[in-house]
């Protein structure tokens, strides 16, 4: 694999710590700010839906800026963001740090899938967009728990400074190891756009949605739920975010290995077994051995849906891929705001701190319906019709193109 998948995955590692450390530190923050767990839940949210919201916008405005310079800027908002953060006097101010660190997540792993993509044959696309991953998930691994140990030791805004301090890495990482790669000549904003007229793509992202929306569901209040439920001390939650990230590690490399042969067999498979699992939990969540166990599924199976996903978008809009890849990044985020709402409501509604897993177990469920029948379309759809729609951008873009020879 190209050594500027490493950069790409030193960005990704800072971006997934960020996003997933609130986990572990939620009722440090909560108590901080004097709010309840479930409002402390809207720094889940709130960096989901600027993850959403900020994907398409950051990617349009970036449009005319090559690839590189719009992922070291991108960056730039990355490190401001968790700076704001950790310095924060009110909960507030901590919620917008959280949206403006939140900018630069869906346009660097849209920008960033497709540049990854672009370094290897076809028939590797599914692996390097899972190297690229791998960043994400090694977070949960390693910068997750150490972050959450961090806070817990040396108060939370500690940890948002050491994440502002990895940015700055990934900053430099991506200045050094990746190439410059320009935007591709002749496709415009409405090319891009158009991939939005083709079913699959918008089947490919309401997947995307509901199934890892599943895993949010019950992740986002893992905390209370495995020291309030399992009987878990608060220290040890760092361990079972490693087991979380551990699994995430592990259905990422193998989702990768897996989507460039068997995608939708793959999908339909996790979206089930995650749907599965994820109910489970409402039992397992009472025994801290059978809680470890269902936490490590979850991660692998919600992770082996994602390099498929991603991989799904950028096929179907292989033409103008950008804008897409990068929507399909705020489909993942928008998935975790809808759960980590949810998830808040059955607790606020006195379900208790399990209930957010059947939430999940829904969510995932749904997911696995629409794969059933992206996949029936997909059998019913004549192979030229396919080609075609595929073209359609492609052919677009070559009538902006300047003819080779000049006119007689």
């Amino acid at each position: 694999m190209p050594l500027a998948l490493l950069a790409l995955a030193i960005g990704a590692f800072g971006i997934g710590t960020t996003e997933f450390v609130i986990i572990g530190l939620l009722p440090e923050v909560a108590h901080t700010y004097g709010v309840s767990i479930p409002t402390g839940g809207l720094l889940v949210s709130g960096y989901a839906l600027g993850v959403v919201f900020g994907a398409p916008v950051m990617t349009v405005l970036g449009t005319r800026i090559p690839r590189k310079r719009m992922l070291m800027l991108l960056m730039g908002f990355f490190i401001a963001g968790n700076v704001l953060s950790a310095l924060a006097p009110a909960f507030g101010l901590m919620l917008t740090g959280r949206v403006v660190a939140s900018l630069a997540h869906g346009a660097f792993f849209g920008i960033g899938s497709v540049v990854a993509a672009g370094l290897v044959a076809p028939h590797k696309r599914a692996g390097a967009i899972a190297m690229m991953f791998t960043g994400l998930t090694l977070a949960n691994v390693v910068g997750v728990p150490l972050g959450t140990f961090i806070g817990q030791s040396a108060g939370w805004r500690t940890t948002f400074l050491v994440v502002a301090g990895l940015g700055v890495v990934g900053l430099a990482g991506v200045a050094r190891l990746v190439p410059e790669q320009p935007r591709a000549e002749g496709v415009r904003l409405r090319h891009e756009l158009a991939a939005f007229r083709n079913v699959q793509v918008l089947l490919a992202m309401a997947m995307t949605v509901l199934g890892f929306g599943g895993v949010f569901a019950a992740v986002t209040y893992l905390t209370p739920m495995m020291t309030g439920t399992a009987g878990f001390a608060g220290s040890s939650v760092t361990w079972l975010l490693v087991l979380f990230g551990l699994g995430m590690v592990g259905g990422n490399l193998v989702g990768g290995r897996l989507a460039d042969r068997h995608l939708m067999p793959l999908l339909m498979v996790s979206l089930g077994a995650l749907a599965l699992v994820l109910a489970l939990f409402t039992l397992t969540a009472h025994d801290k051995v059978a809680a470890a166990v269902t936490i490590t599924l979850i991660g692998a199976l919600g992770f082996a849906t994602v390099p498929p996903l991603q991989k799904r978008v950028l096929d179907q809009a292989s033409a103008a891929p950008t804008l897409a890849s990068a929507v399909n990044i705020g489909a993942f985020n928008l998935g975790n705001a809808l759960a980590a709402w949810l998830g808040g409501l059955v607790i606020s509604a006195g379900y208790g701190y399990t209930a957010p897993n059947w939430v999940g177990a829904g969510l995932a469920a749904a997911a696995l319906v629409l794969a059933v029948v992206s996949s029936a379309l997909e059998r019913r759809t004549p192979v030229g019709s396919r080609v075609a729609a595929t073209s359609e951008i492609a052919g677009a873009a070559e009538e902006h193109k300047p003819a080779a020879g000049a006119r007689s």
